[in-house]
């Protein structure tokens, strides 16, 4: 098959390329990227000899429809979008243009020269947040969307507009609502890689507010592996949730990096809580695993150690 991969120099798109040449090498891979910030040419350079990749901005429709048109993609994974909250809180228009124009052009796209499925890589953020003592409660596919930032707002929009598509036209889609990422190649703004490198040159470590906020964590590979199922076994217009079953708070997650390499508590430094910050993620994974037997691989303290390692030296 013909994949297009858009974002795919970013963290989840390049993991998610590495892991599709090695399970299905007879795979066609195509590469889009505006190579933005969150975008690193260097880390497909070891394998771009078996890809095609084409430097473009998904809000480009000329340059993105001439991209389609010669490579008639059989389906397309749709990993690029600006995520970084905090930007999205700074700057929103550029989340909105990207996210959501961006997407508009893809399907667009796909509508005329695209064959057989196109998949939006969504976020758990699009349901907003839950609060920290209820842990009996859990986002479904059907949860309604309450987002609390740019961010996952336009996100949401995102979605909806896939859903859209799918109703109006016909088209072939499916969503996944991933909850929170670690791994390889995670740009350094991000949580864990930014504990890591903080941690490893003995700097304070800021978290924000009082670092009660809750998140579910999922190792990247097991995300790679929940979207090759998706598209290869997909009921089509359907939403799944992929998550770990792996909720920890902030502060007890810095601590478990600190205590695993070795390095103090007093890093941590408390600041002013994020705008809009929301209190706890926690997805209902279950949709998944019954209709495709899905579930993560390996302990979630096992790919934290690996991710650490990955950090400081390079290799997992």
């Amino acid at each position: 098959m013909r994949i297009i991969i858009t974002g795919g120099a970013g963290f989840i798109g390049s993991n998610f390329i590495y892991y599709m040449l090695s399970k299905h090498p007879e795979d066609e891979i195509i590469c889009i990227d505006s190579l933005t910030y969150a975008g690193n040419l260097d880390v497909l350079s070891p394998i771009m000899d078996k890809i095609q990749f084409y430097k473009a901005d998904i809000r480009d429709k000329d340059e993105i429809f001439r991209i389609f048109k010669d490579i008639c993609p059989d389906i397309v994974v749709n990993f690029a979008a600006e995520s970084h909250v905090d930007r999205s809180i700074d700057n929103p228009a550029v989340f909105l243009e990207t996210n959501f124009i961006g997407t508009s052009v893809l399907l667009d796209a796909f509508r005329e020269y695209g064959r057989i499925r196109f998949h939006q890589i969504s976020t758990d953020e699009v349901y907003g947040d839950l609060p920290l003592d209820r842990k009996d409660l859990k986002f479904t596919e059907s949860s309604p969307l309450h987002p609390s930032s740019p961010y996952s707002a336009s996100k949401a929009s995102a979605d909806l507009l896939v859903l859209s598509y799918h109703r109006t036209y016909g088209l072939n889609v499916t969503i996944s609502r991933c909850s929170n990422n670690f791994g390889p190649y995670q740009n350094e703004e991000k949580l864990i890689p930014k504990t890591i490198k903080l941690a490893s040159e003995d700097k304070p470590i800021p978290i924000y507010g009082n670092g009660l906020n809750i998140r579910d964590w999922i190792y990247v590979e097991d995300h790679c592996r929940a979207v090759d199922t998706i598209i290869r076994n997909f009921k089509n217009g359907e939403i799944y949730n992929i998550g770990n079953n792996t909720e920890i708070s902030n502060i007890e997650l810095v601590k478990l990096i600190l205590s695993i390499m070795n390095k103090p508590d007093s890093l941590i430094t408390f600041t002013e809580d994020r705008k809009g910050h929301d209190l706890r993620y926690a997805i209902d994974n279950s949709k998944i695993i019954n209709e495709f037997g899905f579930k993560p691989e390996n302990s979630f303290i096992d790919n934290l150690k690996n991710t650490i390692k990955f950090y400081l030296y390079g290799r997992l």
